[in-house]
């Protein structure tokens, strides 16, 4: 996790008392995976919280956390169910730290989201820092864009840069409404600012609204002035971070040429945080749920390679035997930080709170939470 992003998180239960009040910090105290109680502590510990608790397990994590999860979806998905169970004081959020950050601006005050591991972050999301994105907007500024801009940030950005967003007009989108954001935005400005996800912005812009991939400039927060000549700025409808994600940037052309030449038939469904090349090749496209869906109503013997992450498409091929789903890559590759969210972490903090501990909570600092749900309140209003 980036340094910026830690000023906008208290993150409690890593203090370097372990004696303190307000919480522990779980080194050492995991239990071992190799534990043969430990599904059975997980559902004892999961029946000593009772309705106080509710997990929610993102579509990514591990089949030995979701078995635990009261509901799966996608990041605001789960969000959005947090902020409808009022009756739920314990919030455990078994994905990564920004969407228990999304979770903790939708809930009420007497709500605690519980992220079982705190290291369980999000290359995407750390890509953009506040600071990175300050210095972008001021340089917007001396060539006299900002005020036509319109920020659009991703649900995969940290609660500074849905803030940042919130406060210059902008809104937040999700991979299944990003056209709509993108349309809403230039309805208000003449730019949009896509953060962090270059690909998903690109995507929609170039696939979805009919723009040209000249129409789209990348703003590298490496270097001087994003990169880019004033004059490009100036030319720019879309400016795109520098951002990507670790396991949608793996997939290639080269993967599904392959896969076309192995598997005759097979149907390509990715992600739209997959590069454009491999977005443009593909057969279906869409969003985690859209790909669940599709899957769900796809003839029984059809033919799949999907290009998401690995623990959904294995879960989807062990549910839909009687389908050949693959995954795109001959490499396997799981999400990093997700799978940082296993089943001793997810034990030892369900004890933890069974004992009155607080370990792990996810609070976002009181001004930065306002902005970042002035704009997710703007995406909710969307049409």
């Amino acid at each position: 996790m980036g340094s910026s992003n830690l000023s906008a998180l208290l993150l409690l239960g890593q203090e370097s008392d372990p004696k303190s009040e307000r919480g522990v910090s779980c080194d050492g105290e995991l239990p071992e995976a190799s534990d043969p109680a430990l599904v059975a502590r997980a559902h004892a510990a999961r029946k000593s919280l009772g309705e106080r608790a509710m997990i929610l397990g993102h579509h990514y994590q591990r089949d030995e956390v979701i078995q635990f999860a009261d509901i799966t979806g996608d990041s605001f998905k789960l969000a959005q169910e947090a902020e409808s169970n009022t009756s739920a004081e314990l919030i455990f959020f078994c994905g990564v730290h920004f969407m228990a950050e999304s979770a903790d601006i939708l809930t009420s005050a007497k709500q605690k989201v519980i992220l079982p591991d705190l290291a369980a972050g999000c290359s995407m999301a750390d890509m953009a820092t506040a600071n990175q994105v300050n210095d972008c907007w001021a340089a917007l500024e001396k060539v006299g864009v900002a005020s036509k801009t319109i920020p659009v940030t991703y649900m995969n950005s940290s609660a500074a840069i849905k803030s940042f967003t919130g406060k210059n007009g902008g809104t937040v989108c999700t991979s299944s409404n990003a056209e709509r954001a993108m349309k809403w935005a230039f309805e208000k400005g003449e730019k949009i600012l896509f953060l962090p996800d270059q690909h998903l912005g690109r995507n929609t812009a170039v696939l979805n609204l009919g723009l040209k991939l000249e129409d789209c400039v990348t703003w590298n927060p490496w270097k001087k002035n994003g990169g880019l000549l004033d004059s490009e700025i100036l030319a720019a409808k879309v400016i795109l971070w520098r951002g990507h994600c670790s396991v949608h940037g793996r997939f290639t052309l080269e993967n599904i040429d392959q896969m076309r030449t192995k598997l005759p038939g097979v149907k390509i469904l990715v992600h739209p945080e997959c590069q454009h090349e491999v977005v443009q090749n593909s057969d279906f496209v869409g969003s985690t749920e859209m790909i669940i869906k599709t899957i769900e109503a796809s003839p029984v013997g059809s033919k799949w390679a999907i290009g998401t992450e690995l623990n959904l498409v294995q879960r989807l091929a062990n549910r839909f035997s009687d389908r050949e789903i693959h995954f795109l890559d001959k490499t396997v590759c799981y999400c990093s930080t997700m799978n940082r969210i296993d089943l001793p972490h997810l034990v030892w903090a369900m004890e933890s709170l069974a004992k009155g501990r607080l370990v792990n909570q996810i609070s976002v600092e009181s001004e930065t939470a306002k902005y970042a749900k002035v704009a997710l309140e703007r995406m909710l209003a969307l049409p």
